[in-house]
């Protein structure tokens, strides 16, 4: 009885630890392939190098968290997510940044999202995207972030003829369209509104300055 107990420990012990080292150390549910999701801009071979995993490492034993850091090196993706997906799929799930405006760097203009990050730097301002004038282009500086912010509040209907925002003040943002009309923004307060008031007087109303820095009280000029 003793050692038909002990053959079926040794039995057990042996076939737990042939699946620890099928799983754990084995080629056999190695990565076999990497599935990138979500990238648009940024070639799937890229985010695989830099994810850095090697062919047939066991899935097992892939630092996701790693692997999430290095693909995050990428400056153009804002977000990214590994998984496991057995038995040999590494998934990786990634989402871009989203240019919304160039910043004049010297010769070069830094294209950058709503948070300041770079993504990239290019020769001159990518059509459809306004050059963002400031007195220090740096992500988190507050003059910039507010501009930012402005950006995304003008109405769809309205960006496409925006070529510069400028602002010396969080308070102070004003809009240079593509037909040398000013808008005077002011700060990021009401914005729905003043995207709104700004719609409507484009459409109707002819001037060389459209303030709706307080959309109360609009002025034309």
């Amino acid at each position: 009885m003793k050692a038909r107990t002990a053959f079926l420990v040794l039995l057990t012990a042996g076939v737990v630890g042939s699946a620890a080292w099928l799983v754990f150390f084995s080629p056999v549910l190695g990565v076999r392939s990497v599935e990138i999701v979500g990238n648009l801009t940024v070639p799937s071979e890229r985010i695989k190098q830099q994810a850095g995993v090697a062919d047939l490492h066991p899935l097992a034993t892939v630092d996701l968290a790693g692997v999430e850091g290095r693909v995050l090196g990428i400056r153009q993706l804002a977000s990214a997510k590994v998984d496991r997906l057995w038995p040999g799929t590494l998934k990786i799930e990634v989402v871009e940044r989203e240019p919304v405006a160039g910043v004049q760097v010297g010769d070069k203009v830094a294209v950058v999202d709503k948070q300041g990050v770079v993504i990239e730097v290019k020769s001159s301002v990518p059509p459809m995207l306004p050059l963002l004038k400031v007195d220090r282009p740096a992500e988190g500086d507050p003059v910039m972030m507010a501009a930012l912010q402005v950006v995304q509040a003008v109405p769809d209907v309205v960006a496409p003829r925006v070529r510069q925002v400028r602002a010396g003040t969080a308070e102070g943002v004003s809009l240079v369209l593509s037909d040398g009309r000013t808008v005077i923004w002011g700060g990021t307060d009401r914005p729905e509104e003043k995207g709104r008031i700004l719609a409507s007087l484009l459409k109707r109303e002819k001037a060389k300055v459209y303030d709706v820095s307080s959309p109360d009280v609009v002025t034309l000029k």
